[in-house]
């Protein structure tokens, strides 16, 4: 059963959600897909963390070879390459790395070398498997490290995996979502929190994703998030209260279920709830 837990902005409470559902589950699988600020690891402390190099291919020209025929500058879309005073030049910060260029080149002057972009990392907190993959500064994209987080962990099928997607909603936020069973939709009780919410129930629902909400911070009085669920008949599945005791706690990066009765009760109820969901959707769209 894989859960990813996504919202439109950062600092909403995603990884709040997406570590204490993890611990409370007791064995299951942490992966960190926010790439380029990974905090999760902050949490669990993860011990005996084994890493790994993560690459990409980018094409390298031999100009000897070269005769500038353009070809490969016409085939990529991403205007990755130019032809430049009777020169090819290769720009390594926007080629997606697709190898077509390599392909057309009728002169074979185009061969790939190898580009690291970032690592993944992973260790073990109590039964808790933690994943965390962390690009490079400067690179322009993530998605090779969470395909690899995501396909490293592909035959884990006797424990529950949590998804810790990165903020908003661009192409690595669809990628982390992709092969979930369910996602969870974290929300801040203010104007500027439903619009970010509307972002992220929008893609979940362009990607045909059951989902439901938690409602972060909660406060007495008007909950904009809230009314918004309403409207759209979207499940709530819990309510967080904006609360000092799990402010200290996660200013300290102590994981709340492992140190507070109370939202490990919380919590629980949260998992079971979204266990339910999970089982009813496979129940009714088998």
């Amino acid at each position: 059963m894989k859960i990813a837990v996504l919202s439109g902005k950062g600092g909403t409470g995603k990884t709040l959600v997406s570590v204490n559902l993890a611990a409370a589950a007791k064995t299951s699988t942490y992966i960190d897909c926010d790439v380029e600020e990974p905090n999760g690891h902050l949490f669990f402390k993860p011990e005996d963390v084994k890493e790994k190099e993560i690459s990409v291919k980018i094409p390298k020209v031999n100009n000897k070879l070269c005769n500038g025929c353009r070809k490969c500058v016409e085939f990529c879309k991403f205007n990755a390459l130019a032809y430049i005073k009777d020169k090819l030049i290769i720009f390594d910060e926007v080629c997606h790395s697709c190898g077509g260029c390599v392909m057309v080149c009728p002169e074979r002057a185009l061969t790939e070398n190898e580009k690291a972009i970032g690592k993944v990392q992973k260790g073990m907190s109590g039964s808790v498997n933690v994943n965390t993959g962390i690009l490079n500064t400067g690179e322009a994209s993530g998605i090779p490290i969470i395909k690899n987080l995501l396909d490293g962990n592909k035959d884990v099928s006797d424990t529950m995996v949590f998804i810790d997607c990165p903020p908003g909603g661009a192409c690595i936020v669809m990628e982390s979502i992709k092969d979930a069973d369910y996602c969870v939709l974290v929300a801040e009780p203010t104007l500027f929190g439903v619009h970010n919410l509307n972002m992220v129930y929008e893609l979940v629902k362009l990607f045909d994703k059951p989902f439901g909400v938690v409602l972060n911070k909660c406060l007495e009085g008007e909950n904009p998030a809230e009314e918004f669920c309403l409207e759209k008949n979207i499940k709530i599945l819990s309510r967080i209260p904006f609360d000092i005791e799990l402010g200290l706690l996660n200013s300290n990066a102590e994981i709340a279920v492992r140190e507070s009765n109370k939202y490990k009760t919380i919590f629980l109820d949260l998992l079971d709830t979204v266990i339910k969901e999970v089982q009813h959707e496979t129940t009714t769209n088998p």
